[in-house]
Formats: C-alpha cells, structure tokens, sequence
C-alpha cells in the first residue's frame, strides 16, 4: 500500500492507493478537433481525446464522456518548432483519465478560443444552453456510450453544475472543482462587498485571451509561454482563416470591469434587462434541474478565495438527496499549493486526480470502488496535519464562547458592560500574499507569511494562554454589538493564533458590509448552517449612526489546530485596501464594540479538545 500517512484513517482506501491499484489499460493518442453547431448556428470548437489500446486488457469501446466546458482555451497554437503543454487549463484531466478509458471532450464556450459567437455575460445562460446540445452531440457520436460526466475546476466546475441543470439524461455524475454555487457570495461580492481587484485582473486575463493578446498574456503565468499563437484552429481550418474570424467576434465581448459592477445588489436585474441578474450566472439558481440520480462531488481548499468553499459546503448540504461527496484540503483555489504553514513541499502532494477517478469510476463505468461505504465528508486539520472523515457538515457540533472583555481580553466567562473605540483606516491592507490573488490567476506560492504584526493596526481580543490543544472545524462566528459614526460600514474580522513564542499565524476570517446585516433564511437552494443574507436591495438598510446594533458575521470555514500554550486572537478592521474598495467613501467610520450584559460581544467556535476529538 502506498497510503500517505495522513490518509490512512479517513478512507478505508486512501485515493493514493485506490489509484496504485487501478489498472491503465490505455494510451492517449493525437486529438480530432471539430466543430458542432448550436441550434442558433453557432460554431462551438472541441477537442476529442480517445483510448488508445495499450495492454491485452483494453476494451475497445464505447467509451463513457467525460466533458470539460472551459474559456481558457481548449487548446493553444504553437509556434512552428514550439515547446510546452498546449492545454495549461485542462492537460492534466486529458492525461489521468483517457489512460484509463475514459474520452475526455474538451470544449471552447461560446466566444472564447476557437469558438464563434459574443459573450453577453459572466457564465452566460447561453453556455448552458450550449452544454446541452454539447451533451446531445456526444451521445451520437459511436466513441459514446451515453454516459456523460464532467467536471474541471473554477469556471469549469461551474460549467458542470450547469451541464447537469439542463436535465440531460446522459449526464450521470459532475465533480465540481473549486467552483462557487453563488457568483455572488461565493466569489465577487463576499459579504455583499465587492473585490476590485479580482475584478480588475480577471478583465485582463480575459481580453489577453478572447482578443489574442498575447503581450497581455505574459503577466499570467499559467499562459506565458512565448511559444503560444493563440487558439488551436479544428482540424478542417488548416490554415487558421475561421479561428481568427472567431477572434474578430470576440472583440465584442462583455468586459468584466464593466459588467459586474452591474450586480451591487444579489439577485436584481440589469436595467436593460430586467430578468438577468446574479442568478442567472450561479448555479444554485438552476440546480432545482439537477436529477436526484446524478452523482455530485464537491471539492474545494481552506484558501479558496473569498468563498468558494462556502459554495462547495451549500452544493452538499442543498443536493441533499443526490449521491454526493464532499472534499476540503489544505490547498488555494485549484490545489496549485499546500497552503500550510507546516507542509512537506511547495505543490500540494495529494493524488485529487485519484479521488475524482474513484467517483467517476463509480458512477459512469459502474465500478464496485468501496466509495460509497467511505465517509461522505473529507477534510484536512491543518496544523494537525491530518485528514478527518465525517458523516454531516458541519462536523463538530460543540460550540464554545470566547467574550470580547476590557483591556483586549477574550473571556470564557462574560464580563461586565464596557465598549471599545476604533477609527477605521482606510490604508490598512492584508498584502499581496492572502487568498484572494489565486483566484485572480495570480502564481501565489506561500500565504500570509506577512501576517506578524497586522492586527497590532486593528482592535484584537486575545485569549489566555489554551490549556490543551483544541480543534476548529467549520464556520466561526464574530457575534458582535456595534455602532457607527456613518449609515454604512465594511466589517473585516480576523481569527489569529498566537503561538507561545508570539508568532502569530492567520487561521480565517469573515467580512460582511453593515448595509446588508439583516439576515435571512436560506433559500433551499443555498442552504446554509451559518447566518444567510439575502444581500438583496430590499433587505438593505443604512445604519443608524449613534445605535448599537448586533451583527453576526459568519467567518469563512477552516480546520484547524491550536496548539496548547497559544492564544486566540479575534481582530476587527474596516478596510482591506488591498482588495476592497471603502465603505463608505472617504468617510472611515468610528466603530464603537460593546461587550458584556445585555450587549455581550463574542467569538463563538465549533471547537473541541483534541483528546475529546481523538475519542
């Protein structure tokens, strides 16, 4: 067995092993590339990768499908003579499964990469559209065996959801990879604030791709090889004349810079259009379609971006009568990095791959793998270093209180009445190393390795020193009463451990914009176990400056262990200026936090001993 040593007790087969003992009986052969037209005449491009027979034991096929919807290219140019990996989105799903008998589809969405058409939107309804004829496609082809999955990461994984929205029969498992349920929540706007950067870099990689800009393309690193000449032309465009009529429709693409800032409000239309809104580019809003058979794994990291995980954990929790699976690990948003202060090497070392081949494995070929006696829950306890298997989310039940107390202190006892002032700067930052650059295709390698010394700038309560080492695991909670000089504030808090030689290590942190507070139930399909916003203009409301208002503010999930002499630390900022723009502008509020009676400020952590775990 080839088992890591942190697997070994939450699968009853590690995904290292399960892969050491899957037989590969194929080989991948050259790509046929063509294209399929839409129903409205559009040409959409794709790639089709087959089994190639490579020992005695290969079947010949049909083959089940595993499709890959992306806007990153399907495959690039290159230069005569050139060198490098022409598929940097999704070379690595073409390697592991068409070996192991599985045709892998690779398709350019509409208006990117060799595909014809425009852009209208973010994950426009019109993909999904596509999807579908994409999917009637296959099962005609006689490589097909009518049996569909897909999955891919980000946007891609997005892709599938919507894939498996439309309802197509084919189409029997998705493995959504580190991709939002909420374009919203999840990814844009967290906390009903707006990430600027995100949205001002992700506009750049986009037109360096759908406008072939190949000099915008080399501050990316993922698509920097100079050896690249744009989208791959379909076999019957030799001579690349259609590709670059597709790149010429392009050019009238939405721009995100311009499009997202559209969406202030969740689920408000566009003036122009009154029935598109940010539901109409998130999945929960269509997954009512998704058949109760389809099999679903989520998978998603502790550092991916501003929500993505949140996203994961409600696809779980609302596909609740579905096959499904869920996987939280110690990486950034596409598990490019092991994002643990204490990791073994750089690049994240757990085989994913073999994980989302097991799934497939049982749900597309039939496959008797053992997965559906393993633990539908899967996540890793940094500092711990280890693996845990669960069977509910979330998955530790106990909660404890820690009271914001004079004098910075965090209490396990509520003290008397008392409050704290804090003027909001507008300077303050979290640098340039923080969860927020992945997702933006920036090569972020190590994370908050600045953290020392940030909350010196924010209004922190700090612990007494833990008895015993203690576990995080799940969604922390700033339970806060606050008032404001101004109708308006950005709220950042901050879970720090502050080991007992002072080092201080960021743990997660939550950020909610005080115009939307009010909370809500959660719809059924974003079904939460922490407070839910509608983030609506309706449930939007002005602060009453001078009242002191309770405001509970979810903190981002993690696992996590505090080693026994640490501390915990909660901080509270008003500004991220490295990400988020000011709320309100050029009007930093002074921020009054009360604490203890009827007004008892608190952190509150599902958090239990670790021999109490370990039991």
């Amino acid at each position: 067995m080839n088992a890591h040593p942190d697997t070994q007790q939450a699968w009853l087969v590690s995904p290292a092993d399960y892969v050491a003992m899957r037989p590969v009986d194929f080989r991948l052969g050259e790509p046929a590339s063509h294209y399929v037209t839409m129903a409205d005449g559009c040409r959409i491009a794709v790639d089709v990768y087959l089994p190639q027979p490579a020992t005695d034991a290969a079947k010949p096929g049909p083959f089940p499908v595993i499709a890959l919807f992306t806007p990153y290219y399907r495959r690039f140019k290159l230069r005569p003579g050139g060198t490098g990996e022409v598929n940097p989105n999704t070379g690595k799903f073409r390697d592991f499964f068409v070996p192991r008998g599985y045709a892998v589809v690779v398709v350019d969405v509409r208006g990117t990469g060799a595909s014809f058409g425009t852009r209208d939107s973010f994950r426009s309804p019109k993909e999904r559209q596509d999807s579908r004829e994409i999917a009637d496609w296959i099962v005609a082809q006689p490589w097909s065996n009518e049996i569909i999955g897909s999955t891919g990461i980000s946007y891609l994984g997005a892709a599938a959801d919507f894939l498996a929205s439309t309802g197509h029969p084919a189409v029997k498992a998705i493995a959504p990879l580190f991709s939002v349920w909420d374009t919203y929540a999840d990814n844009y706007f967290p906390g009903g604030i707006q990430l600027k950067s995100l949205t001002k870099t992700y506009d750049d990689l986009m037109v360096g791709l759908d406008h072939d800009e190949r000099e915008v393309l080399k501050q990316f690193s993922y698509f920097s090889n100079p050896d690249f000449e744009g989208p791959q032309p379909v076999d019957d465009d030799p001579e690349g004349v259609l590709v670059q009529d597709a790149v010429k429709q392009h050019l009238g693409n939405f721009r995100q810079t311009e499009f997202m800032p559209e969406f202030r409000f969740r689920e408000e239309g566009l003036p122009y259009d009154p029935g598109f809104s940010s539901a109409s580019f998130s999945p929960y809003s269509m997954s009512q379609g998704i058949r109760p058979d389809v099999a679903v794994l989520s998978v998603s990291g502790w550092l991916d971006g501003a929500g993505y995980m949140n996203g994961a954990v409600s696809r779980h929790l609302t596909l609740k009568d579905n096959p499904r699976h869920l996987l939280l690990g110690p990486w950034d948003h596409g598990a490019r990095i092991d994002i643990s202060p204490w990791r073994k090497g750089v690049e994240a070392d757990f085989p994913l791959l073999g994980e989302v081949l097991r799934f497939f494995d049982t749900y597309l070929l039939g496959l008797d793998t053992g997965l559906r006696e393993e633990a539908p829950i899967h996540y890793f306890a940094l500092h711990a270093q280890e693996w845990r298997a669960a069977r509910a989310w979330p998955p530790v039940a106990a909660e404890q209180s820690f009271f914001l107390a004079p004098e910075g202190a965090l209490s396990t006892t509520a003290p008397a009445g008392g409050s704290d002032s804090y003027k909001v700067d507008f300077t303050l930052g979290t640098g340039d190393g923080t969860r927020y650059e992945r997702i933006a295709g920036i090569d972020s390698r190590t994370y908050y390795a600045d953290w020392q010394g940030r909350s010196d700038k924010m209004l922190s309560y700090t612990s007494a020193p833990l008895a015993s080492a203690a576990e995080l695991a799940g969604h922390g909670l700033a339970d806060l009463w606050l008032q404001s000089s101004e109708p308006d504030a950005a709220l950042f808090v901050y879970l720090t451990e502050v080991e007992a030689d002072g080092t201080e290590r960021y743990v997660t942190e939550g950020l909610l914009r005080a115009l939307h507070r009010k909370e809500a139930p959660a719809p059924e399909t974003y079904v939460t176990t922490w407070p839910f916003r509608s983030f609506s203009r309706a449930d939007a409301e002005p602060l009453s400056p001078g009242r002191i208002e309770r405001i509970r503010i979810p903190m981002l999930p993690v696992a996590w262990r505090f080693s026994a002499g640490s501390r915990i630390r909660l901080s509270l900022a008003g500004a991220d200026a490295d990400h988020c723009g000011q709320v309100p502008h050029g009007r930093p509020p002074l921020l009054k936090l009360a604490f203890g009676g009827q007004q008892a400020s608190a952190l509150i952590l599902p958090l239990v001993g670790a021999e109490e775990r370990a039991r």
